[in-house]
């Protein structure tokens, strides 16, 4: 096997590979890493590759295998980790100026997990700063590029995980999905992206943006590969107190299904007349296709609130908990700072020149409708009216088993596109935001390829701890559509 071909195998694929004896670890890792050297110029979808790190762990597990010991389930599988999760003795910078040289005392509870699994962690994804964005090109470090086409985003905020696997840089990454920061940037990457049921994966070590919506997931080039990790990475913690005790189910299994017959899928009422790209829409309708010829049946539900003020709440209740989580960079114990005369000056230098332009602007909506005389028009609302969304959804759910809806309203668009426009830009997340709001589970995945070569996503949407039914529904499109593609070097424009 040429080394070039190690990029294009899945995590599975690898591990497979390393049992017999096709090649080693440090084989595997030394053509990624050298891989990387030679397009990181271009893609910028990592800031902090972990060259040494890396190869030092490949030599470790490569000597492990020579003596015969039992292999994890991802041994010697490289994986990109975005850079709002905490690797010990490695910098996490949350794409910010304010963390630019802050090293992290501990690893996050998916990291450890991960290096229990035998992974080999080769590098930290770029992200929009402190995972507010959707487009990437709100980091401290430079945007990152989609590696379809080096003139568009490859979405946000976790654009550099999305990048890294799209690129084949690594077979699996991590990101954090606030509210579609996985399935943005994996459909704009033609990867699959799973953002779980909150309280799946332990939050311990994900650096917080909004605490109620944040999930950690995992970024594929195939479903295997995202049930391996999600079976990795789910394990429970206590030491994050949302993260469930509840009994996971072996996720592999649900893949092995050639029929939904007896499944119920519905898909959104009205979707054809929603401002969305027609290549999407025909996405769908070819999707809800496949599923109905492999024995689903097919139902209409009706999400208005959802598709209605899905936004608005979100807008409201992310950035009042962002400016609670974001006061502790002041300046003051850790993160950016500068020299000043008293504490007020410290503060306001520190954080105006350690946070970038997005950032503040959601630091001053959530300041804003978390002031006293506006709190109950404002943030208490939006909660009344997330508590409306997750009704919504549950009445759906009555009806079908997995929602078929759209991931993004538009293909990847072109950088600098949306910069000038906030609101525009916040409309990428229409139909990923409601699902924070509920804390359900959701898939996206390729579904076609648009005319002009760009992958066009699809979002599966499970109820409460229904990752196996997403998987289920996922497995039979897979069979027809095949597994995400890769943009190699050449296959770029």
């Amino acid at each position: 096997m040429k080394n070039s071909e190690f990029l294009k195998l899945s995590a599975l694929d690898l591990v497979e590979g390393y049992k017999k004896g096709d090649f080693t670890v440090s084989d595997v890792i030394e053509t990624a890493l050298e891989y990387i050297e030679v397009n990181e110029r271009n893609l910028n979808a990592l800031i902090t590759p972990l060259y040494e790190e890396a190869r030092s762990r490949s030599w470790m597990l490569d000597a492990a295998l020579a003596r015969g010991e039992e292999l994890g389930s991802l041994f010697g599988v490289p994986v990109v980790v975005k850079d709002n999760i905490t690797v010990d003795g490695v910098r996490t910078t949350c794409g910010s100026r304010m963390l630019e040289n802050w090293i992290s005392p501990y690893s996050a509870h998916v990291v450890e997990c991960l290096e229990r699994a035998g992974a080999v962690i080769i590098g930290k994804a770029n992200m929009d700063e402190f995972a507010m964005g959707s487009s990437t090109e709100f980091s401290a470090f430079g945007p990152a590029l989609n590696p379809w086409d080096l003139s568009r985003v490859p979405g946000g905020s976790s654009g550099g995980s999305a990048a890294s696997v799209a690129a084949g840089y690594a077979p699996i990454a991590l990101g954090s999905d606030t509210g579609g920061s996985i399935r943005q940037p994996a459909a704009f990457c033609g990867v699959y992206g799973l953002k779980p049921t909150y309280g799946l994966v332990s939050r311990f070590g994900l650096i917080a943006f909004a605490s109620s919506l944040d999930q950690i997931g995992p970024f594929a080039r195939s479903l295997k590969d995202v049930a391996a990790i999600l079976q990795v990475i789910s394990e429970p913690d206590a030491r994050d107190a949302t993260c469930t005790r509840k009994e996971r189910p072996n996720y592999a299994e649900f893949l092995n299904v050639t029929s939904l017959e007896g499944f119920k899928v519905g898909y959104l009422a009205g979707y054809e007349s929603l401002e969305i790209d027609d290549e999407i829409k025909r996405a769908i309708s070819q999707t809800i296709e496949i599923c109905k010829e492999s024995g689903a049946e097919i139902v209409e539900v009706d999400l208005p609130i959802s598709t209605r003020y899905g936004l608005p709440c979100y807008y409201t209740i992310a950035p009042a908990e962002a400016s609670s989580n974001l006061a502790r960079f002041d300046g003051v114990q850790y993160g950016f700072s500068v020299a000043a005369d008293d504490l007020k000056e410290l503060y306001l230098k520190s954080r105006g020149s350690g946070f970038g332009p997005e950032v503040k602007r959601r630091i001053l909506i959530g300041t804003f409708v978390l002031g006293s005389s506006r709190y109950d028009a404002y943030y208490l609302q939006a909660q009344k009216v997330r508590q409306l969304i997750i009704r919504e959804f549950n009445a759906a759910f009555s009806k079908a088993d997995v929602l078929i809806t759209p991931a993004t309203p538009t293909l990847p668009f072109k950088r600098g596109e949306k910069l000038t426009d906030p609101v525009k830009a916040y409309m990428a997340d229409l139909f990923t935001i409601p699902v924070n709001l509920a804390g359900l589970p959701a898939l996206s995945m390729r579904a076609s390829m648009s005319q002009s070569g760009l992958p066009v996503g699809v979002q599966l949407i499970g109820k409460k701890f229904g990752e196996g039914d997403i998987l289920k529904a996922a497995s039979v499109i897979e069979q027809v559509v095949g597994p995400a593609a890769t943009a190699l070097g050449g296959d770029r424009k």
